[in-house]
C-alpha cells in the first residue's frame, strides 16, 4: 500500500467516524477513479442507496465526449441533485472520502449545491 493510498485511507477513516448519513439527511459519498467520478446518496442505518449518478450513467452517456474531467464532474453533480429532489431529499450530509476538497470533488459539490441540495 502507497503513501498516498494510506493517506487517504486515514482520512477516510477519521471523516466517517464523524459522519452518518440519516433519514433525515442522508450521506453524499464521492468517489474518484482516474478516469470516472461516482457519487451515492446513503441511507447509512438501512444500508440503503437513495440513488446514484456517475459519468458511466445512461442519463450522461453521449454529453461528456470532449469534456475535461472537472466539467463532467459538475454534470454528476446536477444529476445526483436532481435525483435527490425527485425523491424528496433536499438535504445531504457531504462525504468526500478522503480526497481533497479540490478539482473534481469541489466541483461536483458546488453543482450538486447549485442544483438544489443543502449540505
Amino acid at each position: 500500500m502507497g503513501a498516498k493510498l494510506a493517506g487517504r485511507d486515514r482520512r477516510k477513516l477519521r471523516i466517517r467516524s464523524r459522519i452518518t448519513g440519516t433519514v433525515e439527511r442522508p450521506r453524499l459519498s464521492v468517489f474518484r477513479s482516474g478516469r470516472h467520478i461516482y457519487a451515492q446518496v446513503v441511507l447509512d442505518g438501512d444500508g440503503r442507496t437513495l440513488a446514484a449518478a456517475s459519468t458511466l450513467s445512461r442519463d450522461l452517456k453521449g454529453t461528456l465526449d470532449e469534456d475535461n474531467k472537472s466539467d463532467a464532474a459538475r454534470k454528476v453533480g446536477a444529476l445526483i441533485a436532481k435525483m435527490c429532489l425527485a425523491k424528496n431529499v433536499d438535504k445531504v450530509v457531504f462525504d468526500r472520502n478522503g480526497y481533497l476538497y479540490h478539482g473534481r470533488i469541489k466541483a461536483l459539490a458546488e453543482a450538486a449545491r447549485e442544483a438544489g441540495l443543502q449540505f
